[in-house]
């Protein structure tokens, strides 16, 4: 857990808390200073939002797709062969050089523990034949769920005009990708390590800070861009219970989301008694 009180947290940045239950549960945006957007589901229902439906850059919440589209068609022991291209690869990257190469499986925990866009760019290459074909399977896939305010311009989440999504459609997506054994259990760790074919190791450490900080975090996605603001989509899981979140253009994205999850769970206990 973090070390500070959920009251101190409220205080820190400046949600505004209703009580529990009768003036949060179902309240259409209790804390309208967490996020630009954002969504509370617990046990699968939505508990709080704002601006849901808006289309916003979701910044590196688009590897989440990117990990869908790629477990489609999975053989984790594939050598995927980093290019010119994806060794250029800015933002978040691992550093591979072009000619690297790496095991598929070993790739994929790269792209969502690391978030890393030279890998992104080269796993794209390398399902589709070039990052634009694989984009136009993203596309494919996000209108086959229905995911209407979505659309991609590239796999890893990089500022675009007309790269956006929404809260509502990342919640549906969220849900999707950790239904997926492989992807759950990459998502979940807070570290790893994986090594090129030549024997380079890399250290991986998550972006997401929820992981062994708030109780019950089992994953998935952290991002950032200039554009996009910090943005989180995270999974934490209680007993029989689950409180997943979805965060875009958080100011305080980590504070908020620890006392969104507190709150959630504290809602939905006091709505037992």
């Amino acid at each position: 857990m973090f070390p500070i009180p959920v009251a101190a947290l409220l205080v820190a940045v400046g949600l505004v808390r209703a009580e529990f239950p009768s003036e949060a549960v179902n309240a259409p945006d209790p804390y309208p200073k967490a996020a630009a957007a954002y969504l509370v589901a617990v046990n699968g229902a939505v508990l709080w939002a704002r601006a849901e439906d808006q289309s916003l850059p979701p910044a590196s919440l688009t590897k989440i797709m990117t990990a869908v589209v790629l477990l489609e068609e999975w053989a984790p022991e594939e050598i995927i062969t980093v290019s010119p291209l994806a060794a250029s690869a800015s933002g978040s990257r691992l550093g591979l050089r072009a000619g690297d190469q790496l095991r598929a499986r070993d790739a994929l925990t790269a792209l969502l523990v690391a978030s890393a866009n030279d890998v992104c760019l080269a796993l794209a290459e390398h399902a589709a034949g070039s990052v634009s074909a694989f984009v136009a399977r993203m596309n494919r896939k996000a209108a086959q769920l229905k995911l209407l305010a979505t659309r991609f311009r590239n796999p890893c989440g990089l500022d675009a005009e007309g790269h956006v999504s929404s809260a509502a459609d990342l919640l549906r997506l969220a849900r999707l990708a950790m239904t997926n054994a492989e992807f759950a259990r990459i998502v979940g760790q807070a570290a790893a390590a994986v090594t090129t074919v030549n024997g380079r190791r890399f250290q991986l450490k998550s972006g997401n800070l929820l992981l062994e900080r708030v109780s019950g975090t089992v994953g998935i996605k952290s991002g950032f861009t200039g554009r996009a603001g910090k943005c989180l989509a995270a999974l934490v899981r209680r007993g029989d219970d689950e409180v997943l979140i979805i965060l875009l253009n958080a100011p305080n994205r980590w504070w908020s989301a620890a006392v969104l999850v507190e709150d959630a769970f504290a809602a939905l206990d006091a709505s037992r008694h």
